[in-house]
């Protein structure tokens, strides 16, 4: 009997052993978002990351990252590092006066270009996390959005 213990201590030490890389892996994986379909270089591109649905998408407050961009060049690229592997979603916006808001008309339809990772079909509102999400793993992920205009 404790011959048989020593030997399921020792199977499960082995065991445990050959997951230790995985058990202290950094995060270590990135995520490049390129944004394509800018109708002028005015103003800055904003991008908020998201790890779950909760916020998504117009509450960066909620965001795992958020930051804008001031436009020099087109295509926008931008990196977020030090990413743990898993689902994430952006939310992105040409905020063309830079007043930090995606505008909106009196309808609530925005009148700044926007868009979303996975690039899904807007309807009738805002996407829900699940359409947009993006698996991140290993060491790089590139992503591109295409931005949209409803009022153009």
């Amino acid at each position: 009997m404790q011959r048989c213990l020593w030997s399921f201590l020792l199977l499960s030490a082995v065991i445990n052993l050959t997951d230790l890389p995985n058990a202290f892996a950094v995060s270590n994986s990135s995520l490049t978002v390129t944004i394509n379909g800018l109708k002028n270089q005015r103003g800055q591109v904003c991008l908020s990351l998201f790890s779950g649905g909760r916020g998504f998408p117009t509450s960066s407050d909620r965001a795992v990252a958020a930051r804008c961009i001031k436009l020099e060049n087109a295509p926008v690229t931008v990196k977020f590092e030090n990413l743990k592997s898993g689902n994430y979603a952006i939310a992105a916006y040409h905020d063309a006066n830079n007043d930090g808001i995606l505008n909106r008309n009196l309808l609530g339809i925005p009148t700044e270009q926007f868009g979303f990772s996975q690039n899904p079909k807007i309807l009738t509102g805002p996407p829900k996390f699940g359409d947009c999400a993006v698996l991140v793993a290993g060491p790089q992920t590139n992503i591109q959005i295409q931005l949209l205009n409803f009022l153009s």
